[in-house]
């Protein structure tokens, strides 16, 4: 599984996401991650709604293997129920 995170400093569902996927990664042999910063990236708001296919109202925006899963809040669900590690 490669997840992407498109997120940027200062935001705290950010910075979880990136502490659930540096649990994940040690925990699983099949897991890893890229942080995108998209401010240093230089990622905007249009570039991430073209690439999600809808509006985007905030950050951080997570993939899971290039499907869109949402959010931190959906991120966190999809981990609890698709790999049953997390708590």
């Amino acid at each position: 599984m490669f997840v992407v995170i498109f997120g940027r400093l200062g935001c705290p569902f950010c910075v979880r996401a990136k502490d659930l996927s540096d649990k994940l990664k040690a925990e699983l042999d099949d897991f890893n991650y890229r942080y995108v910063d998209i401010h240093a990236e230089g990622v905007n708001k249009a570039d991430l709604e073209k690439t999600i296919g809808k509006p985007v109202d905030s950050v951080p925006q997570i993939f899971v293997d290039q499907n869109h899963i949402g959010g931190f809040t959906d991120f966190e669900v999809y981990v609890k129920e698709n790999l049953y590690l997390y708590e």
